[in-house]
């Protein structure tokens, strides 16, 4: 396996923990983030913070991280209608998903990350999809994740590896693996520093974090945190 590895890096706790995992076992990291027009776009300024911090608190881990890359997908959040790209209230649509499924995000993400992977000689891609502890969204299954990669391998003609460490875990395990990879530390790079809250919302620092405390992706997070903190005492 290749020694590089590219991060999908938002700047919310499920890529940090991503990255954290990806810098205990890679020698050169990059990072990516997307501009699509998401109503939190506050996660965008998060994540440099976290990076420093990063940077900061471990000082081996330092050492391997390389470029950061910014993509400006705001076309993305100009043909979307959803709760993660306008000012409307989170609902269940016909279908079945929350409106904060944003068509085609996660396949644009890494259809961007491989271009630039295969710019950089990178051969692992690594994301925080998760099967375990996600909204229904379709773009976060596994079967999805196995497709992507077989499509870009194909229309790149390379062999990219997307990896995905969170795919079956779900909150209070990703909570338990940041403690594992970075101890008290990172799970405050964490609290302190990354950024969730579908709303946007830092006005208010919990126990787990910034956030409204009312939008699923602060319930989840809350929810996942609460139930860490009992099974590891």
């Amino acid at each position: 396996m290749s020694d590089k590895a590219l991060v999908l890096f938002s700047g919310g706790q499920d890529s940090t923990v991503c990255l954290a995992w990806a810098l205990s076992r890679f020698q050169m990291i990059d990072t990516i983030g997307f501009d699509y027009g998401q109503y939190h776009r506050i996660e965008l300024d998060c994540r440099q913070k976290v990076i420093s911090e990063i940077k900061r608190k471990f000082p081996l881990w330092k050492s391997k991280l390389g470029s950061d890359h910014i993509i400006d997908l705001s076309i993305l959040g100009q043909i979307s209608q959803t709760a993660l790209t306008e000012n409307i209230s989170i609902t269940i649509d016909d279908s079945g998903l929350p409106n904060t499924f944003v068509p085609g995000r996660n396949l644009l993400f890494f259809i961007f990350a491989a271009a630039i992977a295969y710019q950089r000689g990178f051969k692992n891609l690594v994301g925080g999809m998760s099967q375990s502890d996600f909204s229904g969204y379709p773009d976060c299954r596994k079967d999805t994740i196995v497709a992507q990669q077989k499509a870009l391998n194909l229309g790149m003609d390379t062999n990219f590896k997307i990896i995905t460490p969170l795919m079956w875990l779900d909150k209070a395990k990703t909570w338990k693996l940041a403690e594992n990879l970075g101890g008290v530390e990172l799970t405050e790079i964490i609290i302190q520093h990354t950024h969730t809250c579908y709303k946007g919302n830092r006005s208010l620092l919990h126990s787990w974090g910034y956030g409204c405390a009312d939008c699923p992706a602060c319930l989840l997070r809350q929810r996942g945190y609460e139930t860490w903190l009992r099974t590891d005492s």
